[in-house]
């Protein structure tokens, strides 16, 4: 297939799917790269959180050693408050290093640096328990240079090398696929660009080249140059197909210069014609212009009310007819118009007898309604009161049981402070006894050292020390027995007033007892006094809401007949300008014609005394009726 066929989408396809094609190539190798290089990176930091596991095993262990160390040089517990929590530290960090590693070779280190700790912590262990006790304190100190951490160290450094060689490695393979990465970049975007230029070039030849001979054969198609050739015919791709509708084009503005010249003879004939036709038409223009003459004369006599105009000019055959049914239609509303005269002056007389009476029963059904609504109003107020009342009486009541209660309890601790204050009473009789106790051996006492100071008088100078402490306690022995007999008093003295306190007590709770009769008494009076209000107001809530409810029938009554009344009233007021508007048509009966009688002048209409059923109707304009006044005043 030649390349000049293939469709231009294609072209386009085909050179962005090769540009493509090598970026995406590129983008495959550089990703598996970028891939290598995220894992490394990633198990790098793995081996390094490795790293800082096994380092701070070995730094916890360190710490555990030089807090053993201590203690078994000093007996200082203070070098003992983290050695527990070292261990638990240390061991944390190997159980996170043991999860976290994958090769059963570091697995296996691993392990064995568990073992490596215990049997040294179990050493540990024993020099701190042998530095505890005095008898084997030398002994741990012995001991403290057999006790090294050369196990954990060849363990733990075991650990590091492998670590250690895997970052490495490791590094090393991100180095190479950085490297093959940068290289695939360059390369690749090399070759995209070539490749862009070659399909550019290709495109350009193949695609612009004859699209801008095309624009050109165009603009002078379009200055009117149907001479021109159009290039690229026979192509199989979108420029073929343009420049088949280019071809197009041109041989349709040939043909359309070909229709030119027909349509000029055309319309030359056309023309002829329309005059006879315009010929014709001035004819019936003249004859309509007669019909459409008379029937504007027998129309606006028609708007003016005259009903006795007929048509009598000479109509064309074909308007005629518009003639004989115009006459007819006038003759038949003439006709119409005049019954309607005389049922109007009918109408208008009783609609003005309704408005009378619709007036009365209004203004009746409106007083009746302000009565009613005066007499709820009263009655709400009473009930108000009645309920106030009853509401105050439950309060009283209320108050009365709670003063009830209180004296009862009252009277009980009263009671209470009775027996409380008997046992006061037997209390100081007893703390009296016990003060006469203390008296006697104050006494006593005083006695022996009398007798003391007397015996070291004996002794001479080597009882002088003896007879100073013997006054000493004879004079302590003497404040005692004053102080108790002053306390002797004061509990006598209390207890005459505690007396007195139990018989000013119990007369209180007798009083209290009789209070709390007349309460009880007082409490019985005020429930029937609410008893009763409740009642009261309960009757009086009923006959309030039966007058309510006769209240708001009544204003419903009263807001229908304030409709009744204005639609009487508009009722009348239309009569009337119905009569008016009958009156300007000609019927030709004059002599019989009724006069219009006039209206009175509207009044308002009286506001309804109801508080919410007053209607939109109500507020309509009144009018006094018609006729004959207070016709139906003894309705």
């Amino acid at each position: 297939m030649n390349f000049k066929d293939v469709r231009i989408s294609t072209k386009l396809i085909s050179a962005f799917a090769l540009i493509l094609a090598v970026f995406t190539l590129s983008a495959v190798m550089v990703f598996f790269s970028l891939n290598t290089i995220d894992k490394a990176a990633e198990q790098n930091s793995t081996s390094n959180l490795n790293i800082q596991d096994v380092t701070a095993v070995l730094a916890y262990s360190v710490e555990q050693q030089n807090g053993a160390r201590g203690f078994a040089a000093t007996q200082n517990d203070d070098f003992l408050k983290g050695y527990a929590g070292d261990a638990e530290a240390a061991d944390k960090r190997l159980e996170s290093f043991t999860a976290r590693t994958s090769r059963p070779e570091q697995r296996e280190r691993a392990a064995r640096l568990k073992t490596a700790l215990i049997e040294w912590r179990g050493k540990n262990d024993q020099i701190i328990a042998l530095a505890r006790d005095p008898a084997t304190l030398e002994q741990a100190r012995a001991m403290i240079d057999d006790v090294r951490l050369t196990d954990v160290r060849g363990v733990q450094g075991e650990i590091l090398t492998a670590q250690t060689a895997l970052v490495t490695e490791r590094f090393e393979a991100q180095q190479k696929a950085i490297s093959q990465a940068q290289l695939v970049l360059i390369v690749g975007s090399l070759i995209a660009v070539a490749a862009a230029a070659v399909m550019a070039w290709i495109l350009s030849r193949a695609i612009a080249a004859p699209v801008g001979a095309m624009s050109r054969v165009m603009g002078r198609l379009a200055s009117g140059d149907n001479t021109v050739d159009v290039p690229a015919i026979g192509r199989k791709d979108e420029i073929g197909q343009m420049a088949q509708a280019v071809l197009a084009f041109k041989d349709a503005a040939i043909e359309k210069l070909r229709l030119e010249a027909e349509s000029a003879e055309h319309r030359a004939a056309v023309e002829a014609e329309r005059q006879l036709r315009e010929e014709e038409k001035a004819r019936d223009a003249e004859q309509d212009a007669i019909a459409i003459g008379s029937l504007a004369e027998g129309l606006g006599r028609l708007a003016h009310g005259d009903l006795t105009f007929r048509i009598s000019a000479t109509f064309a055959p074909k308007a005629e007819q518009l003639k004989t049914d115009f006459n007819a239609a006038v003759e038949t509303l003439q006709s119409t118009m005049s019954v309607i005269t005389g049922n109007t002056t009918n109408m208008r007389s009783g609609a003005g007898e309704i408005s009378q009476a619709a007036d009365d029963l209004s203004r009746r059904t409106e007083q009746q309604a302000a009565s009613l609504e005066e007499t709820a109003a009263a009655l709400d107020q009473i009930t108000a009161t009645v309920r106030k009342t009853a509401e105050g009486a439950n309060h009283a009541r209320t108050v009365v049981e709670t003063a009830r209660s209180d004296a009862e309890q009252s009277a009980v601790i009263v009671s209470r402070a009775t027996a409380a204050m008997g046992e006061i009473e037997g209390s100081s009789k007893q703390i009296g006894q016990i003060i006469g106790v203390i008296d006697e051996i104050a006494f006593q006492t005083n006695l022996l050292a009398l007798n003391a100071g007397v015996e070291a008088a004996r002794a001479g100078e080597a009882g002088r020390g003896f007879a100073v402490v013997a006054s000493e306690v004879r004079a302590l022995a003497q404040r005692s027995a004053e102080a108790a007999k002053e306390i002797k008093s004061l509990i006598t003295a209390s207890s005459a007033q505690v007396g007195q306190g139990v018989d000013l007590v119990a007369q209180t709770g007798k009083a209290l007892q009789r209070i709390a009769t007349q309460v009880a008494e007082i409490n019985g009076a005020v429930s029937e006094i609410a008893a009763s209000a409740q009642e009261q107001a309960v009757g009086l809530h009923q006959v309030n809401t039966a007058v309510n409810q006769m209240d708001q029938v009544t204003q419903q009554n009263a807001a229908m007949v304030e409709e009744s009344t204005a639609a009487s009233h508009a009722l009348a007021s239309e009569a009337t300008e119905l009569a008016r508007l009958m009156g300007q048509f000609m019927i030709g009966q004059d002599n019989d014609r009724p006069v219009a009688r006039k209206t009175a002048a509207p009044r308002a209409s009286r506001p309804l005394p109801a508080r919410g059923y007053s209607s939109g109707a109500a507020t309509a304009a009144r009018y006094e009726p018609v006729g004959e006044a207070d016709t139906w005043e003894e309705f």
